[in-house]
């Protein structure tokens, strides 16, 4: 079973880019079998189609537009995953939309597709997510390690 985490967002859009930051924190605390990739994939262009075809089971980790309050945490699974791609918060949403669309064609879609989010807050120019999303970041992880093991991979903890 090949699993793909996938930090996506745009850095330089302070809370947009904690999809990247939330798969770095989880990358540096914990490792993983090599079944499972972790990647950033910033703002997710067409040269992923054969890094997501090559796995059964995508996580995608994201800022997300709900209307709920910043800082709210979301995860969506399986056909509710294609209804948040009705609310773009940025150009890359469209992007892994074509993607996964794209993939379905080809027959090398993800068996399945966990969406891992958080409401932004802040999304001016700047590199820093707002402290209020920073303070976050720990419970996408846990989400992620939490996504894992729902595909029986129990992620261990980095020595310090």
């Amino acid at each position: 079973m090949s699993i793909l985490v996938l930090g996506l967002g745009n850095i330089l859009l302070m809370d947009e880019g904690l999809g990247v930051r939330a798969m770095e924190q989880f990358d540096a605390g914990w490792s993983v079998p090599e079944s499972v990739s972790v990647v950033d994939g910033g703002t997710c262009g067409m040269d992923m189609l054969d890094l997501i075809a090559s796995h059964r089971h995508l996580i995608a980790v994201d800022a997300v537009k709900t209307g709920a309050p910043a800082g709210t945490l979301v995860t969506l699974r399986g056909d509710d995953v294609p209804a948040y791609f009705k609310g773009k918060l940025s150009p890359h949403q469209l992007g892994l939309c074509d993607l996964l669309a794209s993939l379905r064609l080809q027959g090398e879609a993800p068996d399945s597709v966990t969406l891992i989010g958080c409401v932004p807050l802040a999304l001016g120019t700047g590199l820093m997510l707002s402290p209020e999303i920073e303070a976050r970041l720990p419970a996408m992880v846990q989400a992620i390690i939490a996504a894992l093991r729902d595909f029986g991979v129990e992620p261990q903890p980095r020595a310090l």
